[in-house]
């Protein structure tokens, strides 16, 4: 039976895998055993460590660490990972350069899978757009439209940039991105990806891409209407993960390899 620790446990997204793993089919084989968070302590039964040093003696061995904290925190689970070889499901998001450098430093000694967005649907959303774009660059104007709760402190969110990234990839030239168009009174650009962001209410998160050209538009949307895709996601990599060897494993290979 895989062990698993949640970093970020107490979280609305630690609380939310619980759930899954208690609830929903197909994960039965999964076991908590331990948490990191801002505190060291025991939440529902579960000892919780607030420092990898503070975890390696007395945590109990674990196949596997999901991370969904805060990227302020997230170098205690990778440094965790680092010193344990345990495997390490990145799913925090927002992460900056010296996030960054761990993480990549992480992936000498350990297996370590990190997507900015766990949703399964987001990532083919990514591979549609992926598709639709080298076709239609020359004439289409490309915008990026995402809509979250009004707790969501990051704006965009890493999900857009993670889609405008997967189109640019993909086109013959690269085309920069436009943060808003406020202010701006030049024409937009065939050279451009516009990124907009709407924060309001309870809305778990929305995605949209549209191409739009000459007397046509095409928009290709994605909606959460629960957080639990994003811990399914996680899961099913965190079972991507067993028996990898150390390095960087991303969402492309797992839904690569059905």
């Amino acid at each position: 039976m895989p062990k698993i620790i949640i970093s970020g446990f107490g979280g609305r997204m630690g609380a939310t895998l619980r759930s899954v793993l208690e609830s929903e089919p197909g994960f039965g084989d999964f076991e908590v055993v331990a948490g990191f968070d801002l505190e060291d302590g025991v939440v529902d039964g579960m000892p919780v460590f607030s420092a990898p040093d503070n975890a390696p003696e007395k945590a109990p061995a674990a196949d596997v660490v999901i991370d969904f904290s805060n990227y302020a925190f997230v170098g205690v689970p990778l440094r965790y990972c680092i010193n344990t070889k345990t495997p390490i499901v990145v799913a925090t998001t927002a992460l900056g350069a010296p996030e960054l450098g761990l993480l990549q430093e992480a992936t000498k000694d350990t297996a370590v899978f990190h997507s900015s967005n766990m949703s399964l649907g987001v990532n083919l959303l990514a591979k549609m757009s992926q598709v639709a774009a080298p076709a239609i660059e020359d004439n289409f104007n490309i915008e990026i439209i995402e809509a979250h709760h009004n707790q969501k402190k990051d704006a965009p969110s890493g999900t857009a940039v993670l889609l405008a990234d997967a189109i640019n990839e993909k086109l013959k030239n690269r085309k920069e991105y436009i943060y808003g168009r406020h202010g701006r009174e030049d024409k937009p650009s065939l050279s451009e990806i516009g990124i907009h962001a709407i924060r309001g209410g309870s809305i778990p998160g929305q995605h949209t891409v549209m191409f739009a050209g000459p007397d046509e538009v095409i928009e290709i949307t994605h909606t959460v209407y629960s957080r639990k895709v994003f811990a399914v996601g996680a899961l099913k990599a965190a079972a991507f993960l067993a028996g990898k060897p150390p390095g960087l494993y991303t969402m492309d290979m797992l839904l690569g390899q059905s």
